[in-house]
């Protein structure tokens, strides 16, 4: 027997720990900027210790987020492209979600003896403005990754107005403005969340195109007469009961032949594959009151008994752990 895969697991977080450190000193983007510098010179340039800064780097370097030639450092073309600040393809907002729920892990056990999570979802959601705003914009982050693979899936020809629940930060909704130019959004979120919404939606430049609404999901009105109603990442922290009434509420919302799309990650019908939404499932148990990961058998249900037909569900290209999920309204 060889007990790698246990002592490996015992000592993942190393890794994880490593790279949010690394991406919060700034060290990639320091060395985009100036590469092969070495780790006195990266120290000064991003205010870390001298030593602390080489051992760090050398970590980096074990983990093939660096490379080293003598004593001089630079980024790994991977590195470059996801680890670097405003690159095409920047990853530092959206990572630091998982760095934020770091702590939350730690109490996994407390998490198993009560049931309850370890921290309240309020903190993210509005309660401390700065959390939320780093949640928010780690949620765009994600958002624009993953909208690349989204988008080009969804059928919105002929669409005039889409209702975007739970929508975040409304990178999905500014994604779909600026892929159909007939298209007008709207994004329902709560208050917290919509002002840091608000001022994204007027960076790209489509406040006009694209609004939000402050409000509760499970108590605000949906608008009437709409084309499109997305669920795109959000339903993984209600119970199915709450998953049958937001659909109820889209499918009365939705003309004769709406859509209703809905990006999330899935499990199979055992729950315990594929293997990273077992894990999210915890995440989102440890952050949230009802969080968890559902399987594609169990929405096609819900959907079908809520009145949708035509329901498809595909997964996204790896490295997308997502599933997105289709019905229409007759």
């Amino acid at each position: 027997m060889n007990p790698s895969l246990i002592t490996d697991m015992a000592s993942a977080f190393y890794d994880s720990c490593i790279l949010f450190a690394a991406s919060d000193a700034g060290l990639f983007t320091a060395l985009a900027a100036h590469p092969h510098s070495t780790g006195d010179e990266l120290a000064e340039r991003c205010n870390l210790n001298p030593r602390s800064a080489r051992l760090l780097l050398d970590a980096c370097v074990a983990l093939k987020l660096l490379v080293k030639n003598n004593n001089s450092y630079a980024n790994t073309p991977e590195s470059a492209l996801f680890l670097v600040a405003g690159s095409p393809a920047d990853l530092t907002g959206a990572i630091r979600y998982n760095r934020d729920v770091y702590a939350a892990w730690g109490r996994l056990g407390e998490f198993a003896r009560t049931g309850t999570p370890v921290e309240k979802p309020e903190l993210h959601l509005g309660d401390d403005e700065s959390r939320t705003r780093t949640f928010v914009h780690s949620m765009h982050g994600r958002a624009l990754g993953i909208g690349r693979s989204v988008i080009p899936l969804l059928d919105l020809s002929g669409c005039r107005k889409l209702f975007d629940v739970g929508g975040g930060p409304g990178t999905y909704s500014v994604l779909c403005a600026q892929a159909w130019p007939d298209l007008t959004c709207t994004v329902l979120d709560l208050p917290g969340v919509a002002r840091v919404a608000d001022e994204l939606i007027t960076q790209a430049e489509l406040s006009e195109r694209v609004k939000t609404i402050p409000g509760d999901y499970h108590t605000a009105d949906f608008p009437n007469d709409l084309d499109v109603c997305l669920f795109f990442g959000m339903l993984h922290q209600e119970t199915p009961e709450s998953i049958t009434q937001l659909f109820q509420k889209a499918y009365a919302a939705l003309k004769p032949g709406g859509i209703l799309y809905v990006l999330d990650m899935m499990t199979d019908a055992s729950h315990t594959l594929p293997p990273f939404s077992a894990l999210f499932a915890v995440n989102m148990a440890l952050t949230t009151e009802n969080g968890w990961v559902f399987s594609d058998e169990e929405l096609k249900t819900w959907l079908y008994e809520t009145g949708f037909s035509d329901f498809t569900c595909q997964p996204l290209p790896p490295p997308m752990p997502h599933w997105l999920a289709s019905a229409r309204k007759l």
